[in-house]
Protein backbone atom coordinates (compact mmCIF):
# COMPACT_ATOMS: atom_id res chain seq x y z
CA UNK A 1 0.00 0.00 0.00
CA UNK A 2 2.65 2.24 0.59
CA UNK A 3 6.15 3.04 -1.13
CA UNK A 4 7.81 4.75 0.64
CA UNK A 5 7.60 8.42 3.09
CA UNK A 6 7.90 11.48 0.41
CA UNK A 7 8.29 14.07 2.40
CA UNK A 8 7.76 15.61 6.11
CA UNK A 9 5.93 18.88 6.14
CA UNK A 10 6.48 22.13 8.41
CA UNK A 11 4.11 24.99 8.90
CA UNK A 12 5.71 28.26 9.80
CA UNK A 13 4.81 31.92 9.69
CA UNK A 14 7.79 33.67 8.66
CA UNK A 15 8.85 31.64 5.07
CA UNK A 16 11.77 33.64 4.44
CA UNK A 17 13.05 32.90 8.25
CA UNK A 18 12.55 29.37 7.74
CA UNK A 19 14.24 29.27 4.28
CA UNK A 20 17.21 30.53 5.56
CA UNK A 21 17.46 28.30 8.63
CA UNK A 22 17.14 25.73 5.98
CA UNK A 23 19.08 26.30 2.84
CA UNK A 24 21.85 28.40 4.35
CA UNK A 25 22.66 26.89 7.86
CA UNK A 26 21.27 22.88 6.52
CA UNK A 27 22.32 23.21 3.00
CA UNK A 28 18.73 22.50 1.82
CA UNK A 29 17.95 22.70 -2.03
CA UNK A 30 14.90 25.01 -2.62
CA UNK A 31 12.39 24.42 -5.31
CA UNK A 32 10.01 26.63 -6.43
CA UNK A 33 7.42 28.12 -3.88
CA UNK A 34 3.98 27.43 -5.10
CA UNK A 35 0.78 29.65 -4.16
CA UNK A 36 -2.21 28.16 -3.05
CA UNK A 37 -4.62 31.29 -3.42
CA UNK A 38 -7.95 28.84 -2.60
CA UNK A 39 -6.43 27.41 0.68
CA UNK A 40 -4.54 30.77 1.35
CA UNK A 41 -1.32 29.39 1.47
CA UNK A 42 1.95 28.38 0.36
CA UNK A 43 4.49 25.10 -0.28
CA UNK A 44 8.04 24.83 -0.74
CA UNK A 45 9.64 21.69 -1.51
CA UNK A 46 13.23 21.45 -0.25
CA UNK A 47 16.15 18.77 -0.56
CA UNK A 48 18.52 17.54 1.67
CA UNK A 49 20.73 15.35 0.67
CA UNK A 50 19.87 12.70 -1.72
CA UNK A 51 16.65 11.34 -1.21
CA UNK A 52 15.16 13.43 1.55
CA UNK A 53 12.52 15.99 1.06
CA UNK A 54 10.56 18.89 3.23
CA UNK A 55 8.28 20.95 2.46
CA UNK A 56 7.58 24.15 3.79
CA UNK A 57 4.36 25.67 4.50
CA UNK A 58 3.28 29.21 4.97
CA UNK A 59 -0.11 31.17 5.08
CA UNK A 60 -0.67 33.84 2.44
CA UNK A 61 -1.58 36.62 4.69
CA UNK A 62 -4.84 37.58 6.85
CA UNK A 63 -6.77 35.15 9.35
CA UNK A 64 -8.04 31.66 9.42
CA UNK A 65 -6.93 29.73 6.39
CA UNK A 66 -5.34 25.75 6.66
CA UNK A 67 -2.56 27.32 8.93
CA UNK A 68 -4.31 29.87 10.96
CA UNK A 69 -5.48 27.51 13.83
CA UNK A 70 -2.40 25.52 13.86
CA UNK A 71 -0.18 28.39 13.88
CA UNK A 72 -2.36 30.85 16.02
CA UNK A 73 0.40 29.55 18.96
CA UNK A 74 3.31 29.29 17.48
CA UNK A 75 5.84 30.07 15.16
CA UNK A 76 5.91 26.85 13.40
CA UNK A 77 6.22 23.31 13.48
CA UNK A 78 5.82 19.65 12.25
CA UNK A 79 2.38 19.54 10.13
CA UNK A 80 2.36 16.40 8.62
CA UNK A 81 3.75 13.72 7.41
CA UNK A 82 3.56 11.91 3.31
CA UNK A 83 3.54 9.07 2.31
CA UNK A 84 3.28 7.71 -1.19
CA UNK A 85 1.47 5.16 -2.47
CA UNK A 86 0.91 3.76 -6.35
CA UNK A 87 -2.68 3.39 -6.49
CA UNK A 88 -4.65 6.02 -4.01
CA UNK A 89 -8.04 4.06 -4.54
CA UNK A 90 -6.55 0.57 -3.18
CA UNK A 91 -5.11 3.21 -0.31
CA UNK A 92 -8.62 4.35 0.03
CA UNK A 93 -10.01 0.79 0.16
CA UNK A 94 -7.63 -0.74 3.02
CA UNK A 95 -8.02 2.05 4.92
CA UNK A 96 -11.71 1.90 5.00
CA UNK A 97 -11.28 -2.03 5.04
CA UNK A 98 -9.54 -1.37 8.59
CA UNK A 99 -12.64 1.17 9.85
CA UNK A 100 -9.90 4.39 9.36
CA UNK A 101 -11.98 7.59 8.51
CA UNK A 102 -10.23 9.51 6.19
CA UNK A 103 -10.61 13.41 4.53
CA UNK A 104 -9.77 15.98 1.64
CA UNK A 105 -9.56 13.61 -0.95
CA UNK A 106 -8.27 15.74 -4.00
CA UNK A 107 -7.31 14.74 -7.25
CA UNK A 108 -4.94 17.84 -9.50
CA UNK A 109 -6.61 18.38 -12.59
CA UNK A 110 -4.08 17.35 -14.13
CA UNK A 111 -3.60 14.03 -12.71
CA UNK A 112 0.31 14.60 -11.51
CA UNK A 113 -1.24 14.09 -7.48
CA UNK A 114 -3.98 12.19 -6.10
CA UNK A 115 -4.12 12.57 -2.11
CA UNK A 116 -6.41 12.09 1.20
CA UNK A 117 -5.40 12.44 4.32
CA UNK A 118 -6.34 10.98 7.61
CA UNK A 119 -6.82 12.85 10.60
CA UNK A 120 -4.34 12.90 13.55
CA UNK A 121 -6.74 11.80 16.16
CA UNK A 122 -7.28 8.33 13.78
CA UNK A 123 -3.25 8.37 13.30
CA UNK A 124 -1.64 8.37 16.74
CA UNK A 125 -1.29 12.34 16.89
CA UNK A 126 0.22 12.56 13.48
CA UNK A 127 -1.66 14.26 10.20
CA UNK A 128 -1.08 11.74 7.78
CA UNK A 129 -1.19 12.59 3.71
CA UNK A 130 -1.41 9.73 1.57
CA UNK A 131 -0.52 10.96 -2.25
CA UNK A 132 -0.23 9.37 -5.57
CA UNK A 133 1.95 10.67 -7.81
CA UNK A 134 4.66 10.52 -10.01
CA UNK A 135 7.90 11.28 -8.37
CA UNK A 136 10.07 13.25 -11.28
CA UNK A 137 6.92 15.68 -11.72
CA UNK A 138 7.47 16.62 -8.21
CA UNK A 139 11.37 16.32 -7.13
CA UNK A 140 13.83 19.73 -7.50
CA UNK A 141 15.35 19.66 -10.79
CA UNK A 142 19.04 19.48 -8.79
CA UNK A 143 18.13 16.37 -6.82
CA UNK A 144 17.66 13.70 -9.79
CA UNK A 145 19.26 12.42 -12.69
CA UNK A 146 18.95 14.08 -16.32
CA UNK A 147 16.27 12.55 -18.18
CA UNK A 148 16.77 9.23 -19.71
CA UNK A 149 20.15 8.47 -17.10
CA UNK A 150 20.07 6.22 -14.69
CA UNK A 151 23.53 6.83 -13.90
CA UNK A 152 26.34 8.54 -13.65
CA UNK A 153 30.33 8.33 -12.65
CA UNK A 154 32.96 10.95 -11.64
CA UNK A 155 36.48 10.59 -10.65
CA UNK A 156 37.32 12.52 -7.29
CA UNK A 157 40.79 13.18 -5.58
CA UNK A 158 39.88 10.32 -3.17
CA UNK A 159 38.76 7.85 -5.72
CA UNK A 160 35.22 7.99 -7.95
CA UNK A 161 31.47 8.68 -7.08
CA UNK A 162 29.09 6.32 -8.84
CA UNK A 163 25.60 8.13 -8.85
CA UNK A 164 22.52 6.45 -9.51
CA UNK A 165 18.77 7.27 -9.90
CA UNK A 166 16.35 5.92 -6.92
CA UNK A 167 13.39 4.11 -7.98
CA UNK A 168 11.66 6.51 -5.39
CA UNK A 169 12.81 9.66 -7.34
CA UNK A 170 16.08 11.48 -6.71
CA UNK A 171 19.20 10.37 -6.84
CA UNK A 172 22.40 8.36 -4.54
CA UNK A 173 25.49 8.88 -4.52
CA UNK A 174 28.24 6.76 -3.48
CA UNK A 175 31.90 7.34 -3.03
CA UNK A 176 34.67 4.56 -3.70
CA UNK A 177 37.99 4.04 -3.88
CA UNK A 178 40.44 3.46 -6.85
CA UNK A 179 40.20 -0.24 -5.25
CA UNK A 180 36.38 -0.66 -4.55
CA UNK A 181 35.68 0.98 -8.45
CA UNK A 182 37.98 -1.67 -9.82
CA UNK A 183 36.17 -4.56 -7.50
CA UNK A 184 33.29 -3.22 -8.81
CA UNK A 185 34.05 -3.18 -12.23
CA UNK A 186 35.10 -6.41 -12.29
CA UNK A 187 32.50 -7.71 -10.75
CA UNK A 188 29.95 -6.20 -13.12
CA UNK A 189 31.98 -7.65 -15.94
CA UNK A 190 31.53 -11.41 -14.21
CA UNK A 191 27.54 -10.67 -13.99
CA UNK A 192 27.52 -9.58 -17.86
CA UNK A 193 28.85 -12.93 -18.84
Amino acid sequence: MISRIDHVAVAVKDHEKALRFFRDVLGAVPGDQIEVPGQNFTWQTLALGDLTRLELLTPMGGEGGLLGNFLAKREGGFHHITLQTPDIEAAIRRLEEHGIPHFGRHDYPDGTWKEVFIHPRDAFGLLVQIAEFRQQDWIIAESRMPEGKRWDVAKTDQGFTLTIAHPGGGKVAVEFSPEEMKDLSEALQKAVK
